[in-house]
């Protein structure tokens, strides 16, 4: 297992590359989320409301990016999540989780973290606290 017992500031986590965004991820997000919004799973719906196309939910895509801290989750965890939606995600993207830290503050390791598309736009950006356990 990795540690982040030494891991030094400007570090960077491994990135993950996630598979391509699928209808299906976004049909199955839809029923355990409860967010049943049509502009996430019907083409037609999606262009009535002035998009190009069927767009991810943002909260599915904050949950991917939760990923990069689960080989840690032995050592501590996410305190706190701030993130600020950057662009749209849309069926057959390819998005890229990123983490590199920040800062580092007694146990609390202070994280930037950003969500990629295969355009190199971030689609989403922000930080993670880290808690590490004492």
């Amino acid at each position: 297992m990795s540690t982040l017992t030494e891991i030094e500031i400007g570090s960077s986590l491994e990135s993950i590359q996630l598979p391509a965004v699928s209808r299906m991820d976004l049909i199955k997000y839809s029923g355990a989320s409860g967010d049943y919004n049509p502009i996430h799973t019907i083409d037609d719906e999606a262009l009535k409301a002035g998009l190009p196309g069927v767009i991810a939910h943002g909260m599915w895509t904050m949950g991917n990016l939760a990923k990069l801290f689960t080989p840690f989750y032995e050592e501590g965890f996410i305190k706190t999540y701030n993130i600020r939606f950057r662009n749209m995600v849309f069926l057959e993207d390819i998005i890229t989780l990123k983490a590199s830290v920040k800062r580092k503050d007694g146990n609390e390791l202070i994280f930037d973290v950003a969500a990629v598309n295969q355009h190199e736009k971030d689609v989403i950006k922000g930080s993670i606290v880290f808690q590490k356990y004492a």
